[in-house]
């Protein structure tokens, strides 16, 4: 009998507790503009988005912040002159949000720096990671990769671009090839880069 009560008093904490993912939350459409704050363990930063340069991006990533996904992630690769990138450290919620995929959007607002664009990898692959552009990256907007041309932005920086810059970016891009250790060892992944920086949380500004 013991044993059945704490079994129930289980679930009714995971019931209670917070949601991972629910799929009407990717139905969620975003304001034509909206603001959002980053607290890292450098600073506070703000970026602006405008929907119109890339609507679909523009909604998920609203999906993305308003849902706390990328509470307690980390900058996994700051590039020296390049992209600070990040995401979330939590391999399930990835997965969940990744299994809906934002579809394929032409580049209207090109790299510029402090411009804000998801990363991806060819077809509608475009999910949970994104990146601030550190200078400018015009390239980005033109390079073909499987027949997908660009990296659409759909926001900008307005207020701590210094933050942004002084992000850790010794590691360069050697934390990309132990990447899927993020996600199966995340102690162990931290140990072996004590210096990235984290995200803190990511919410909404008030207009």
């Amino acid at each position: 009998m013991r044993r059945l009560v704490i079994v129930l008093l289980a679930l009714l904490a995971i019931s209670c507790g917070p949601k991972v993912f629910k799929t009407k939350w990717t139905k969620e459409t975003a304001p034509e503009s909206y603001t959002t704050r980053f607290e890292t363990s450098k600073g506070s930063f703000d970026i602006k988005v405008t929907r119109k340069h890339s609507p679909k991006a523009a909604d998920r990533f609203y999906q993305l912040v308003k849902h706390s996904f990328f509470d307690k992630g980390l900058f996994y690769r700051v590039y020296p002159d390049f992209v600070a990138q990040f995401g979330t450290t939590d391999a399930t919620k990835r997965t969940l949000w990744q299994a809906n995929k934002v579809p394929d959007e032409p580049v209207l607002k090109g790299n510029s720096r402090g411009t804000l664009s998801f990363g991806r990898g060819g077809p509608q692959s475009r999910g949970t990671d994104l990146y601030i552009n550190l200078k400018e990256n015009t390239y980005l907007d033109t390079i073909n990769f499987q027949k997908v041309v660009g990296f659409p932005s759909f926001g900008k920086v307005i207020k701590g671009m210094e933050v942004v810059t002084a992000l850790h970016s010794g590691y360069g891009d050697t934390t990309m090839d132990t990447l899927n250790l993020m996600y199966s060892n995340k102690p162990a992944f931290i140990k072996r880069f004590p210096s990235l920086d984290r995200i803190e949380r990511v919410f909404l500004l008030e207009d």
